[in-house]
Parts: C-alpha cells; structure tokens; sequence
C-alpha cells in the first residue's frame, strides 16, 4: 500500500493554481511539470527517494489547497522540506500588492494584469534546474527546448510509476555527472550543451561548485559567477536568477521570444533590440520578471494553450 501523507498550504492571494502552473510548465507536453486542469503534479526526490507529490484545491476552504505526498514516510522533516519547496516552486508566498497597484495605473498593463491575475511568479525546484533549463533551451524554441528536456528527464530522472502512468524526477547533478557527451547527444543536444551541462554536474557531485549558495549572493555577483561556467552567458544567467532562484525583478532581454510578445503587447512598429527593452522596463521597475511571466502567459493564451483554464 503506497504511504500518502496530506496537508495544507494557505498562499497570499490572490492565488490561481491554473496559471501558476502554466507559468511554471510553458508547455503542454511538459512531464515534469504536470497539469490535468485541477491537479499539479511534480516527482520530488527526498533522500534519494523519488515522491509524488499533487497540489488541488481544497473542498472545504476556498483559500487553502491540499498538498499529498505519496512515498512518504512521514516525518515532520520530509513534510517541511516539501512544504517549503511547493511554496516557493508556485510563488505562493509572493506578494505582489505593488505589482498590481502600479497596474491600475496604466490602462494597458492593467488589462494585462487583470486577465491573469492570481498567476504568482514560479521558481524551478533548485537553481541547478534552473541552469540546465536555460542551456537546454538556449538558441531553439520552447517547444523543442521542453522536448529535451523531457528526453532528459525520461532518460536519467528518477520515475514513480502509478498504473499506467509514470512522472519523471528532474535528473540530479549525481545522475548526469558520470555521462559522457555522447549520451547526451543521442538525445538531440549539441555538443556544447552536453560538455557543459556534464562539467557542470561533476563539478557539483564533487563539491567543487555550490550553485544553491548563489541565492545569497547579490545580482552582480551571481550572474559573474555563472557566466564563469562553460556554455553559460548572460541569456542564460538571467534566465536562471529568474526561474531559479526567483528573483521576479529580473527580465532576461536577450530572451528573443519575450521580446517578441514585449513588442506585440506593446504594438511597436519596429524589432525590438536587448538595449531598447531595458528602457521599456525601467517603467516597470522593480517588475521586470512579473512583466517576462505575463509576456509567457499571453503568448500561451493566444496559442490556445489556456483555453477552458
């Protein structure tokens, strides 16, 4: 009989799992990150043991949502540990009162707002996911961006198998260090994405690097010494400073498909370059992310994606 253990978090509102979700999958054929339309699931290894772990809605309260683990043993530190890790990976402590009160002041990111409101801005589960997130998806689409790492996850994550249907751990930096470029390749990653992401998890499996010590380090600071590691540059270490250590101030401007919506939302006649979208967001300050996850949320919305959300 599998080991289920339930509690409840209360997030600030307003709160939309839907959205949040979305933001934090971007895809639909994303099974790492999944959604059914009332549930949000996730496998989370705790001590080397992969959980299911499932967020929906509480049928008593309207303001709390149910949180199951199923896997595990029970104890208080495995309950806190995941606790702390949903809360973060949907926003669900983020106070975005400010957000919102500069929003009423303008017409059109005040329709923008408000169609997505209760989306609170997302964060991978550590910055080393946030990382390999942003070199798989450097330099190629989204959608075959989330592909490869799916291809990733099925190969070397972690799997709960329930039924017919299996979810898939995010890899580990131990179970991508001892591979060789090669193995990766087969997967459809270039050369350069496979050596760095393999030098990256064996300097981690090492202990020769510490990314999870750069959510302490100031913005400067973090993204200095990202951009020190092999096949990481600024795209990408914004991308993960946003995504993975949450810092929802920062948009990434070398992002050409943020960029895009950024140009569409605003009707500009012209391409919009990485030194023009940096003026455009000093109006938004300190917002820069919140407007990057609303740009993602609208691009969604007009693919269909979020119909019947």
């Amino acid at each position: 009989m599998t080991r289920e253990t339930v509690f409840s978090l209360r997030p600030l509102p307003p709160f939309r799992l839907d959205l949040t979700a979305w933001a934090l999958r971007r895809r639909p054929e994303n099974l790492i990150d999944r959604w059914d339309g009332a549930v949000y699931r996730r496998v989370v290894v705790l001590n080397d043991d992969p959980l299911e772990v499932s967020v929906s809605k509480s049928a008593k309260h309207a303001d709390t949502w149910v949180v199951t683990m199923e896997g595990a043993r029970g104890d208080p530190s495995e309950k806190k540990v995941i606790r702390e890790a949903v809360a973060n990976a949907l926003g669900m402590r983020a106070d975005l009162g400010d957000f919102y009160r500069l929003a009423e002041r303008e017409e059109k990111l005040g329709r923008l707002a408000g169609r997505f409101r209760g989306m609170k801005p997302p964060q991978f589960y550590s910055v080393f996911e946030g990382l390999i997130n942003g070199i798989a998806c450097q330099q190629i689409s989204l959608s075959l961006g989330i592909q490869l790492l799916n291809r990733l996850a099925k190969s070397f994550g972690l799997a709960v198998r329930k039924g017919k249907t299996v979810g898939y751990a995010f890899p580990r930096p131990q179970e991508l260090a001892g591979l060789k470029p090669e193995n990766l390749r087969e997967l459809g990653f270039n050369y350069q994405k496979a050596r760095a992401m393999i030098e990256i998890s064996r300097a981690i499996a090492e202990g020769l690097l510490d990314l999870e010590s750069l959510q302490k380090a100031s913005d400067e600071e973090a993204l200095r010494r990202l951009m020190e590691l092999r096949g990481v540059g600024p795209w990408t270490a914004e991308y993960t400073l946003l995504r993975g250590m949450g810092r929802w101030h920062i948009f990434p401007v070398d992002d050409q498909g943020a960029r895009n919506g950024l140009m569409r939302w605003l009707h500009l006649r012209k391409p919009l370059d990485a030194t023009h979208a940096r003026r455009l967001l000093k109006r938004w300050k300190p917002y820069g992310g919140l407007i990057y996850f609303h740009m993602l949320m609208n691009g969604l919305d007009e693919a269909g994606y979020l119909t019947g959300r």
